[in-house]
This record gives structure tokens, sequence and C-alpha cells, in this order.
């Protein structure tokens, strides 16, 4: 197709307003914007101003002066609700932005259009849990593109619920009729009952929203004309090869580590505390346990002082993220008098700069929820992990880990759902004496880097879409 002087791709990029969505769609849409592609990237209001307010607190550069700062542009939209809705409902935020989000985005694009000629959109990149966005674009006439954080893996097994479902395998509330395990390949490990991406056994209402959500998942991934990936192939080939139009360009934490640097744009909803940094530089090379347990998971009071006096009876230098609301919503109280014991030996933040920590030296293992985002960023900094999932698609994350690349260990509750001090002191014991962890780690870091660098597969992956998005202009 000739090339068009004058003109400029503009795609219209639209996350799920939820922190581990949000992230890895910016970074993308840095990529982009870096090749000279215009992007307007759209929060809802209330994402927008936490990630404008985080990012003035942690005192972080909204741009960076390499970069044509008009490629990348920052814009929200309404998301339906009225100011007597509970603004923590996020099943009220998904019928809201359901039913108010398509209106939004049309009139969105009509403004652009309008504006100017040379930079009209031809694409929308969304979040591929926002379905009604595929119908949004094709009435606007523009292609329609969908983004998929988790990994391959999920979004296999989320393909499948159509067969489960005619089989008789699940029902109409996605809880498995029988059997055990569900398995896709041999070279992928198999679900257990309740560990599906949309599993809540304990509450079969919560289940039955989001499997409806993982079924309008699989009809997006079959109405999008891509689906681009926070994965790379080598990482996960037998689940890449089971899902069609699957563009595989991850790990995109990585790809800011490679040529020209892009555009620093924050995305954070919480203000980093960078004084971790300079307690990490203090110190020795792979000494440090760091905690993290994402931006969504809440435990209670109990199951925070285990974890407490697990990381003390470790003996080890920990740095440790506690969000405001981790203890069940409300602001966390540690054992009587474990501030003062760990002393210097323990650091707490509210939110720490993620990647940053984990490319620091000091940094031995990564004890986490298990989140696609956290693994790959831990994994392709070759570290060893320890696992503890919340929820949702974290728990087959954690077969990956453990079962499939072998680099880190599980840590077990008891019969009543706790993990205990004595087992999170014992697993942390096992993967510091165990150096198998950190060999295979390190050959996972290998592997990733390989993959962003020039001639990888995600790099020549990203390089395809970026000229297919150019071509569209």
């Amino acid at each position: 197709m000739a090339v068009i002087t004058g003109k400029k791709p503009h795609v219209l990029v639209v996350p799920f307003p939820a922190q581990g969505h949000v992230k890895p769609l910016m970074k993308l849409s840095s990529q982009l914007a870096k090749h000279g592609i215009k992007v307007t990237f759209v929060n809802i209001e209330c994402v927008h101003e936490k990630i404008v307010s985080s990012a003035k607190m942690s005192e972080e550069e909204v741009v960076d002066v390499d970069m044509d700062e008009d490629n990348l542009v920052l814009m929200s939209v309404s998301d339906g609700r009225s100011p007597d809705d509970d603004q923590n409902d996020i099943f009220k935020l998904l019928d809201t932005l359901q039913s108010s989000m398509p209106q939004s985005l049309m009139s969105l694009i009509e403004t652009i259009n309008s504006s100017s000629s040379d930079e009209k959109i031809s694409c929308v990149i969304a979040d591929i849990t926002m379905s009604w966005i595929s119908e949004t674009a094709e009435k606007m006439g523009v292609e329609f593109v969908a983004f998929s954080p988790p990994s391959a893996a999920a979004i296999a097994i989320v393909n499948l619920i159509p067969k489960l479902l005619e089989e008789g395998i699940l029902d109409q509330n996605g809880s498995k009729t029988n059997g055990e395990i569900t398995r896709l390949s041999d070279d992928i490990p198999a679900w257990r009952k309740d560990e599906f991406s949309w599993s809540f056994s304990i509450d079969l209402k919560t289940q039955k929203i989001f499997f409806d959500c993982s079924r309008r998942v699989e009809k997006t991934a079959a109405q999008a004309k891509l689906v681009i990936s926070n994965t790379c192939y080598e990482l996960e080939p037998a689940a890449c090869d089971l899902n069609s139009n699957f563009l595989p360009v991850g790990p995109l934490n990585l790809l800011d580590l490679n040529g020209p640097k892009s555009r620093s744009r924050s995305c954070n909803f919480h203000p980093e505390d960078l004084s971790c940094l300079s307690w990490l530089d203090s110190k020795p090379d792979g000494s440090v346990i760091y905690v993290s347990f994402g931006s969504l998971a809440v435990f209670s009071q109990q199951q925070l002082d285990e974890l407490a006096l697990g990381l003390e009876m470790s003996g080890r230098a920990f740095l440790w993220v506690v969000r405001s609301d981790l203890a069940n919503g409300s602001q966390a109280v540690f054992p009587d008098g474990f501030l003062e014991r760990v002393g210097e030996v323990g650091k707490i933040v509210e939110w720490a700069p993620q990647e940053k920590v984990l490319s620091h030296a000091s940094v031995a293992c990564f004890l986490s929820h298990c989140g696609w985002n956290s693994t790959l960023e831990g994994l392709s900094m070759g570290l060893p992990y320890l696992c503890w999932p919340y929820f949702s698609d974290q728990f087959h994350n954690q077969s990956y880990i453990c079962d499939k690349w072998e680099i880190g260990l599980r840590i077990d509750p008891d019969e009543n759902g706790i993990r205990s001090s004595h087992e999170i002191k014992k697993k942390v014991d096992l993967l510091f004496c165990d150096d198998k962890f950190r060999k295979n780690a390190k050959r996972f870091k290998e592997m990733t880097a390989k993959s962003v660098n020039e001639g990888g597969s995600s790099h020549k992956n990203l390089n395809k879409f970026i000229d297919h998005l150019r071509k569209r202009r």
C-alpha cells in the first residue's frame, strides 16, 4: 500500500480500569509512540486522576524529552456512575462501563477525526475483557485489536469454554461437574477444579459474573483482527499455538531496556516510595526478600500477623509492600513489638517502584501473589519465587512457576486456609538453600531477553504490528 505523505497512524487505546491491566497496555502504547504511532490513551476519570496524583506525589517525570511528546496523549471519559454509587463496587462499574463507554468513545473518535484529517483514528486497541468496544469500533469503521494482559494459557482455557459447556464438564456457573483437573496439553500445567480464572467456589454469584465475563472474552478474541499478548512464544509455546490471531510481544516490561528510550508515562494508582531503593543499596547482593501482593489482594489480620512473624523468623532482610487497604480494606496492624524487633532488617512501604526493585542486585527472591505482570517482571530479572496466589489466573501462574519452569515454591495454606509463620520460614529457607531455583530463573531471564532483542520472536511480532498500523493509515 502506498505511503500517504503527512498522515500519521493514530490508535485509540482503552485499558480495563485495574492496575494490572493499565500498566502493560501503557508499556505497549509507549513503544508504539516511540515508533511514530500517535496514541490516545483513554482511562476512566477516577483512574486518570489516580495516575496523575500518584505521579505528582512520587515526583515522577510524566514525559521524557527524548521523545516527541505529541505521540502519546492521556485522556479520560466518564465511567457512567453517579456520585451516589458505591465507588468500590466493581460489578456496578462493569455495568455502567458497558452502557456508557460506547457512546463516550464514539464521541471522542468523532472529535479527534474532525480536528485533524491527517491523524484520524484507524484502530482501537482495547483490553480483551471489554468486549463491547469491538462493536463500537465496527460502528466507527475502524479496526479492532484486543490486548491480552494475562498468560497465553489463561486465554487458551477461556477459548475452550464452549467445548467444556457442550461436553457437560462445566455447568452454566462455570463450576466443574466432573473430574479434578482440566488439561489442554502435556506442555501446559493442568487446572485443578477451583483454579480457573473465573473460579470463586465460596461465592457462586461472584463466580457467575466472572464466568460470564470470561465467555465474553472468548467472543472478543474471535472478533478481533489480532490479539496482542504480554507474553513471549518461547515462554508458552504450546499455549500460544492454541490461540488464533495471537501475537505475543512481551515481556513488555523489558521493551524500554532496548533501543532508544521511550517516554516514561506513569501509570501507578499509588505513589511510589523511592526510599526503598537507597535502603536496598545498603544490603548485600542477593540477601533481600521482596514481598508484594499487587493492587487487589486483601488479607485477614490473623494472616498478616503470620506473614509478619514468618518474615521475622526467617532472619533475612525483607522489603514488604503493605498497602493502606491490605488488611481487609483497613490499615494493617503489626504484631506487638514487630517493627522494633526487625529494625533495619525490614523495610515496609505502601507502594514500591517494583521494576527497579526487582532489578536491584540485593534482591534475592520475590514473595508474590503471582499476577502475570509480577510473574514476568521477576522472571525476566532472573529471580526465584515464593508463591502466594490470591485469585483468578494467579493459581495457574503458580503452576507455571513451580511445576513447569521450576523457579519457585508454593507457600501452602493449612486446613483453615492460613499460611503459617512456620510454613513461610520453611519455604524461605528451602528457596535460599537450593540453588536450582536461581539457576533455572537465570535461564528464563536469558530467554525473555533474547525474545525482545533484535531478531527475537517478540521483537519481530511488535515490528509486524507496527508495520500493520502504518499501512492502516
